[in-house]
């Protein structure tokens, strides 16, 4: 499976997974060892336990996606949430970046975002 398949699957399995909370839908796409970071300065954890903590804090969300860009084993993904946290409205809009294996299995997972204390649907255009 090439990088443009894979982050497709990417797109496709998370787009309803993370509304459902649906952790293992979402992690039968990465490797045991996969690597998960969220944000650059922070340690990397293994998916099924950083989606399980960070699922169980969200309620009520809403997100859309982009159409991946790839160059090789690599993939960016643009995206937008919104959702209610210790019952207040929070909205990221940002960007993960993924590398996968030749079978099209995700290695590597990096996000990048930007924050707001409120619910934001995406703007004209995006």
């Amino acid at each position: 499976m090439d990088a443009r398949e894979a982050a497709t699957q990417w797109v496709e399995t998370w787009a309803p997974a993370w509304p459902a909370k649906d952790v293992e839908a979402i992690s039968a796409l990465y490797a045991d060892a996969a690597t998960y970071r969220a944000l650059a300065f922070r340690e990397p954890r293994g998916t099924a336990s950083y989606l399980a903590d960070t699922f169980a804090a969200e309620h009520d969300v809403e997100c859309w996606f982009g159409e991946p860009v790839t160059a090789g084993d690599r993939a960016a993904v643009e995206w937008w949430g919104s959702w209610v946290e210790s019952g207040n409205a929070l909205t990221l809009a940002g960007a993960t970046f993924l590398r996968f294996d030749g079978e099209g299995t995700l290695v590597d997972h990096r996000d990048y975002w930007n924050e707001l204390r409120r619910r934001a649907s995406p703007y004209a255009g995006w």
